[in-house]
């Protein structure tokens, strides 16, 4: 879906503070449903460190590329570190190990895909048994992509991520707003913060998001390029929670952009949306240009006409992380 604008400041109009208003007895329905699942589950403890990457808000924060970076950082510190994801946008229930190979997007979800990547995966509609497959397969230490909100795996640690520009909108639970649940409620749960910039220049607002107090670890970390992008007019184009961050990002990295084009998060592509795309770039002689997360959900006879632009998490302390990384396995295997 794509966020409304009431979600965020309306500039001072009264429309936005109406629509909130008329819908805040339903946030508190999502709010109190939210809370009453989280409070009755009983969590299944899978035998390993269990780390979430998770957030407050619907939309994109970065948590996939966060989680990609703690997998790759557990595996060099020598940990069977393996990924579980709900398989959001795929038609397989699980659980299943995610093969990059033969699995689509359709079939696991573009976020697993990316996941797999740098680490063992594995999709599952009921985390406890993607879990236990896991351990199955000898993981010893899952790291659990987006389930702050999900209560049925006892978690070791869990990282709360934050996109620093948008923050909590207009701190309005969902649908009045694009919080998950209160914030209060949601940082009580959590370990570590980390707050995601648009780069390493662009430091965190800590006190705008009431983050200045905190007594949990809040880290720094931003999108980073892993390589410039093409040369030549290009057409960029991306479904993802907030597609012009990719834009922005293409244009400080010095990309000529012709023309960009916006679809909401998870967007399957058709046949139809990908022969407008390339009646756009023809019109303007330029080539296609999109995220990872999107190349991933494309056919593979449009993946050869289009460029992937890789991004990784990078923080700007990550003695600090992988501190937090090794105290947390050392706690874990001393039963602390």
């Amino acid at each position: 879906m794509r966020e409304p604008p009431f979600w965020r400041t309306d500039g001072g109009r009264s429309s936005g503070s109406v629509v909130r208003a008329l819908l805040t007895p339903l946030s508190w329905i999502y709010g109190w449903a939210t809370a009453r699942r989280i409070r009755k589950a009983e969590p299944l403890d899978p035998g390993i460190p269990v780390i979430c990457i998770g957030n407050l808000t619907l939309g994109g924060t970065g948590k996939t590329p966060v989680a990609q970076t703690i997998l790759t950082r557990l595996s060099d510190m020598g940990y069977r570190a393996h990924a579980l994801s709900r398989g959001y946008g795929g038609a397989l229930k699980g659980p299943v190990q995610v093969d990059p190979s033969t699995h689509s997007a359709r079939e696991v979800g573009d976020e697993p895909l990316l996941l797999a990547r740098v680490a063992p995966a594995w999709i599952s509609r009921d985390r406890p048994a993607g879990a236990l497959a896991a351990v199955a397969a000898s993981a010893q230490v899952l790291v659990l992509d987006d389930g702050h909100q999900n209560p049925t795996l006892r978690k070791q640690f869990s990282f709360v991520v934050i996109d620093g520009e948008t923050g909590w909108g207009a701190n309005k639970v969902f649908p009045a707003g694009p919080l998950r649940e209160p914030v209060a409620t949601g940082l009580a749960r959590a370990d570590a913060v980390i707050v995601m910039t648009r780069n390493a220049d662009t430091l965190p607002d800590y006190r705008g998001l009431g983050l200045a107090d905190l007594e949990i670890p809040v880290l720094h970390a931003w999108l980073a390029p892993t390589q410039a992008p093409p040369r030549g007019s290009l057409v960029a184009f991306a479904g993802i929670g907030r597609p012009q961050k990719f834009f922005d990002a293409l244009n400080a990295a010095g990309a000529d952009l012709s023309e960009t084009g916006q679809f909401a998060d998870h967007h399957p592509y058709s046949k139809g949306d990908l022969k407008r795309l390339q009646r756009l770039a023809k019109a303007h002689k330029s080539a296609l240009i999109t995220t990872e997360k999107d190349w991933v959900r494309l056919p593979t006879a449009m993946q050869d006409e289009v460029t992937a632009w890789p991004v990784r998490a990078e923080f700007a302390n990550p003695a600090a992380v992988d501190g937090l990384l090794r105290d947390m396995m050392d706690a874990s295997a001393s039963g602390r």
